[in-house]
């Protein structure tokens, strides 16, 4: 069968992608940019039952030129992540686009994964999600709907968060949100819901509510976490906060960015637990409890084998998706800060230490001054380093490195470019090459800044000494290992 997926580069896509390519499937992934699609991930076998077709959502002309033979698509495009004001309209925009497209094609089925909307008032981001629901709905193929509450992972947005609140905080002050019922899924639940429903008639025109095992509080399922770990936690629940006050804390305290801290915030009033388990009388499946997502999703992270995370989504408005245009470093109008440094080691040494630089293991020097660093970035709506890396020893295009982004991991050239995603007046881009000079065997780091106006300027020279500490030790790190 030909599948049309969207969100193929998603937290979900990136795993449901392979489970249908082993069902024999053939599938078409609909990305933004060809170039963010890991083709490393995939055997030769594998490979000649995938085709990635490029096309935006948001643009209706971007897919006049798509195949209209597909027998089922997967609607797996969400906008939580992009700016709170317009990420409704942004919703709705696509799902216009997509059925449009739909309407023209030979497809039997759409399948689309949303929230649970049982409440009769609901979070912008759950009415948003409604809204979409609504929308997809008036397509002439029919639609299958699975309504999911929080889904427990490793790399996905809710299991980081927990995790990011239990092992940082021994205290936690928290409003009457903890109390909030929600029936949390496991991932993998997840992806043999979205197989299980794939062209079964008898789920067509169905909205099914997916859930886990368990009806938990959030204060529950913090404090699971935290007996699974070993962590002695103490939640003091108080009356009164904000909304505002709490998005702020969640973002202050975690990896999330600020607006989806906000996003999550104004749906935590919200319970998310299933009205029936109608899905498993026709889509029967073992369901995990939430302590076994957990340990599942622990072993994963132990393994180094987190195959997509929530962190890679791209939420830099002046990059948007098309953030792989930033490939090619300006020069002229430019500041720029090389560094040279000779080594010995092989090649596969100096890659395995540059390969796994920033997350847990920092950057090889002056590692509080990053922190401090990624605290005044915080201070102004920036991401932060609290992103961290979605693996310990791997990086590829498109991962989050703290508060960069990578834009080429070329192990083969020795070539790994970062671009900024901090708030800053201008662009930024680490460069890291392995060449031969001279004969010898050298280092060449570059950051290079191409400051916007005035402030620019000055906050290259205000920050000048900071990267004369920092930056002549780093490359020496990386080339010796210390």
């Amino acid at each position: 069968m030909k599948i049309l997926l969207t969100g193929s580069t998603g937290y979900i896509g990136r795993r449901l992608l392979p489970v249908l390519v082993e069902d024999g499937h053939h599938v078409l992934c609909l990305v933004r940019d060809k170039r963010r699609f890991d083709f490393d991930d995939f055997s030769e076998a594998h490979l000649k039952n995938i085709e990635v077709l490029e096309g935006d959502l948001t643009d209706a002309n971007s897919l006049q030129h798509l195949t209209t033979d597909i027998d089922a698509a997967y609607y797996l495009v969400h906008s939580m992540g992009n700016n709170l004001s317009s990420f409704q309209s942004q919703e709705a925009l696509q799902a216009n686009n997509f059925i449009r497209y739909c309407d023209k094609t030979s497809a039997q089925q759409i399948i689309y994964l949303g929230g649970i909307a049982n409440d009769s008032k609901l979070s912008k981001h759950l009415s948003s999600r409604k809204g979409v629901e609504e929308i997809l709905k008036s397509a002439k193929a029919p639609l299958t709907v699975l309504r999911a509450a929080i889904i427990i992972g490793s790399g996905s947005a809710s299991f980081e968060i927990i995790r990011d609140l239990v092992e940082k905080l021994p205290l936690m002050v928290a409003p009457k949100w903890l109390k909030t019922k929600c029936q949390p899924i496991g991932i993998r639940n997840i992806i043999e819901y979205l197989r299980g429903v794939l062209l079964k008639p008898a789920v067509y025109d169905q909205t099914f509510d997916v859930g886990g095992k368990d009806v938990l509080s959030y204060h529950d399922m913090l404090m699971t976490y935290a007996r699974i770990r070993k962590l002695k936690r103490w939640i003091i629940p108080v009356p009164v906060l904000s909304p505002k006050l709490s998005s702020h804390w969640l973002y202050f305290v975690t990896s999330t960015s600020l607006t989806l801290a906000k996003t999550l915030v104004s749906s935590l009033r919200n319970e998310v637990v299933c009205k029936d388990d109608a899905i498993q009388k026709l889509v029967p499946i073992h369901l995990f409890t939430y302590e076994e997502a957990l340990k599942m999703a622990f072993g994963k992270i132990q393994q180094r084998n987190v195959i997509s995370s929530w962190k890679d989504a791209v939420n830099n408005p002046s990059i948007n998706s098309q953030f792989l245009n930033y490939v090619e470093v300006p020069y002229f109008g430019c500041f720029l800060d090389k560094r040279v440094v000779p080594y010995t080691d092989t090649n596969e040494v100096i890659i395995k230490r540059l390969w796994g630089i920033g997350g847990e293991k920092g950057w090889f020097f002056g590692n509080w001054m990053w922190r401090l660093r990624g605290v005044a970035d915080k201070m102004v709506g920036g991401v932060g380093l609290g992103r961290g890396r979605r693996s310990e020893d791997d990086l590829k295009p498109g991962d989050a490195l703290d508060f960069w982004r990578v834009l080429v991991a070329d192990k083969e050239q020795g070539r790994l470019l970062l671009y900024a995603e901090m708030k800053l007046p201008g662009e930024a881009w680490l460069e890291f090459k392995l060449k031969i000079h001279a004969g010898k065997k050298v280092l060449i780091q570059t950051a290079t800044f191409r400051p916007l106006g005035i402030w620019g300027r000055l906050y290259w020279y205000a920050v000048l000494p900071f990267h004369g500490l920092i930056f002549p030790k780093m490359a020496k790190g990386i080339a010796f290992g210390k």
